[in-house]
């Protein structure tokens, strides 16, 4: 199978889908993998390194997106619209919920959509989500302590206070991969931290680990209402795989928080828990309403897009292998989890949480012909 790998053009995104140790892999198993110039050069991996595990570097996308199989990081750009062919597999994070126009090329190009953050394993968790909201999570305390800051419009706080004078009060709204790692930076910074979640399990895990330096709580509104007007720092750390975030925190309960406090809606990318939030970029990373803070970028692992890459492709790599090696039929057949990831297949939309929430007729991926174009 021909694969390729292009650079990433999302507004300071450094990632890359595929290490130099990726393409040698795809290589000794028999592949083609055209890498566009400089695609890893941000992260330390050059094309001379590309080129000696086997790849054959391309100057241009549209060479790249000339491949059965591309494997990048993020959702594809409008610049990139007119690069995909049908019967193309496109094998990254998708994000299709809360952009129509996306879902929308997806859908009349002919495109196969694999989904990083649809796939899942074996015990129903999302491995290849999972080393990105880690790294999202940690960061989310720290870019909330820059934004609490005054030259950034916020209140003024640090995080951990000082002697004699009270530390932030940080509240985290889910007690998955991103709100566990979220409180686990906060608690280290010397916040006031309290996790919010649904149910108690994930809440019972996070207490015996603290043993009280974590206030707990399960969700309910008059519970969130209290917690986030009371909050110097929101993080919203909530997940439905595939589709758009709950909105939990309406403008009229923005207007009861602290002006100057802030918002770290990291699952901006499905649309944010926040009525305002909409999405920012590392360039311009937050805006005010209502009098809060809002940070709602919506690649935040690309700031340590080293760390990054190294973490998402080790995830992803034996994935990538499995759809060049059987091509896509065959590997969503031995994999079930795989074809969870499948959210776009043959111009439907073959993900059920994704179809209700955009308001498309579902078509279960098993009762459809995958055909035999992208079998290697």
């Amino acid at each position: 199978m021909i694969i390729g790998c292009p650079k990433e053009i999302k507004n300071h995104e450094y990632r890359v889908g595929l290490t130099p140790a990726g393409v040698h892999s795809l290589v000794l198993a028999g592949h083609e993998v055209r890498v566009e110039k400089a695609a890893g050069l941000r992260v330390g991996f050059s094309d001379a390194a590309y080129a000696d595990a086997g790849a054959e570097i391309v100057a241009s996308a549209r060479e790249v997106y000339s491949a059965e199989l591309i494997v990048k990081v993020k959702e594809l750009q409008p610049t990139e619209y007119p690069l995909t062919k049908p019967g193309q597999l496109l094998y990254c994070y998708h994000h299709l919920a809360p952009d129509p126009e996306l879902l929308q090329h997806m859908l009349d190009s002919g495109v196969s959509c694999v989904a990083y953050e649809t796939v899942t394993d074996a015990q129903g968790d999302l491995p290849l989500l999972a080393p990105m909201s880690r790294i999202a999570g940690r960061l989310a305390p720290q870019v909330g302590s820059w934004a609490l800051q005054m030259a950034n419009g916020g209140g003024g706080i640090l995080l951990g206070g000082v002697p004699g004078v009270l530390p932030a009060r940080v509240v985290i709204i889910g007690a998955g991969s991103v709100g566990a790692n979220a409180a686990e930076i906060a608690v280290g910074m010397g916040a006031e931290v309290t996790l919010i979640d649904r149910g108690v399990g994930k809440l019972e895990k996070i207490d015996a680990i603290y043993r009280g330096r974590i206030k707990t709580a399960v969700n309910n509104p008059l519970t969130l209402a209290t917690a986030v007007a009371d909050a110097d720092l929101v993080v919203g750390a909530v997940l439905i795989p595939g589709q758009l975030a709950p909105k939990l925190i309406s403008r009229e309960l923005l207007k009861s928080m602290r002006p100057g406090s802030v918002i770290v809606d990291v699952g901006i990318d499905q649309g944010g828990i926040s009525e305002a939030s909409q999405p920012t970029s590392h360039s311009d990373p937050i805006f005010v309403a209502e009098g809060v803070v809002h940070y709602c970028v919506p690649n935040m692992p690309s700031a340590v897009a080293r760390t990054a890459t190294l973490a998402l492709t080790q995830a992803t790599l034996p994935y990538a292998l499995a759809l060049a090696n059987l091509g896509l039929k065959e590997a969503s057949a031995r994999d079930a989890g795989l074809l969870n990831g499948l959210q776009v297949h043959q111009g439907r939309v073959t993900h059920e949480g994704l179809a209700r929430d955009v308001g498309r007729e579902y078509t279960s991926p098993i009762n459809l012909s995958h055909g035999d174009a992208l079998r290697s």
